[in-house]
């Protein structure tokens, strides 16, 4: 990370927490005169875990994954040095996996995967341990992206079912909506083109109802990332010109609230299948759109697809395609492809 991006978010959690909103780094509320941890406690623990998302969305799992470790620690160590009852124990116990599921989340972004699989299993353990569905099924929808992601398909399926399984006890046709498009993502890299179009549709139909009781994590899904898988499941297939179609989609009906990360991804994933398609010219042009976002964000899984991208702009030999390539590598510290 640059000195002057870690200078600004270290400028950031200063301010935010002069300024009143909470943070990892503020310290906790006195305890009572028994030394008990309280209500006041978990509040503090749960506001830091909640500046730590927003840190994530602003700048990339890069730039917050030791501020995120440090304060899974912390809360680790309040539950084993601390007293307090059985319900506040229970509350911290399950922040506990909260926080080591979105740890792991950083890792995944910064594209450590081992470390992002061992923390998502400790929050897996928590969650079992306590018998919260709701943060079994969110640690199993992300296993399922990262088992996709990793090249293992089959397990990215298991998981995505298995998260369908603990989330089918709650009314939220969101949450069944993004499970269905990890599905869809799975079946398409195995690959079984029909029953991914078929779980896409689905995914589809689920997000046109009303849902007032989706999960807060579920907030990022929608019509853009439904479109969006449907691109990569082209993509999988061969079928660089359809993908082409749902990804520019995906673009378009992405809202002003969508992050750097976000943005820079889905401008790198269509101007991959653009090269593909053999539109390396427009490919290229996105591609390089898309570096706006890396004086903002700090993110493996942007820098991985910069570099797939330069990488065939090279193949391609298209006209000044390679001096695109090199200049891409150039942003990511990358000396060749």
């Amino acid at each position: 990370m640059s000195v002057e991006r870690r200078a600004f978010l270290t400028d950031s959690v200063g301010v935010a927490a002069t300024a009143g909103l909470p943070t990892a780094m503020r310290p906790l509320p006195q305890t009572s005169r028994t030394g008990a941890i309280g209500t006041a406690h978990i509040q503090e623990l749960r506001a830091g875990l909640r500046s730590l998302y927003e840190l994530d969305n602003a700048y990339g799992g890069g730039d917050v994954r030791s501020l995120a470790v440090r304060h899974l620690r912390r809360i680790r160590r309040v539950i084993n040095n601390s007293n307090y009852p059985d319900t506040i124990g229970r509350q911290l116990r399950l922040l506990s996996g909260e926080a080591a599921e979105h740890c792991a989340w950083l890792f995944y972004d910064a594209d450590d995967q081992e470390a992002a699989r061992s923390y998502w299993g400790d929050a897996l353990t928590t969650a079992s341990m306590l018998g919260d569905a709701s943060l079994e099924t969110l640690v199993f929808a992300a296993l399922s992206l990262q088992a996709s992601h990793a090249g293992q398909p089959r397990d990215g399926l298991d998981y995505a079912r298995a998260a369908r399984e603990r989330a089918s006890r709650f009314d939220s046709p969101r949450l069944q909506s993004l499970l269905a498009t990890r599905e869809a993502r799975a079946l398409s890299l195995m690959p079984d083109a029909k029953a991914a179009q078929s779980k896409l549709s689905e995914a589809m139909r689920l997000a046109e109802r009303t849902d007032r009781r989706s999960p807060d994590w579920t907030a990022f899904h929608g019509a853009a990332e439904i479109s969006f898988a449907q691109g990569l499941a082209y993509a999988e297939s061969g079928h660089h010109s359809a993908a082409v179609s749902f990804l520019k989609a995906a673009l378009a009906q992405q809202n002003q609230r969508v992050y750097g990360r976000n943005k820079a991804l889905y401008r790198l994933t269509l101007a991959r299948s653009l090269v593909a398609a053999g539109q390396a010219d427009e490919g290229a042009a996105h591609a390089v759109e898309s570096l706006d976002y890396l004086s903002e964000v700090e993110s493996g899984r942007v820098t991985r697809r910069i570099k797939q991208v330069a990488g065939l702009l090279r193949e391609c030999g298209a006209s000044g395609s390679k001096e695109t390539a090199q200049h891409l590598l150039e942003h990511t510290g990358a000396k060749g492809c």
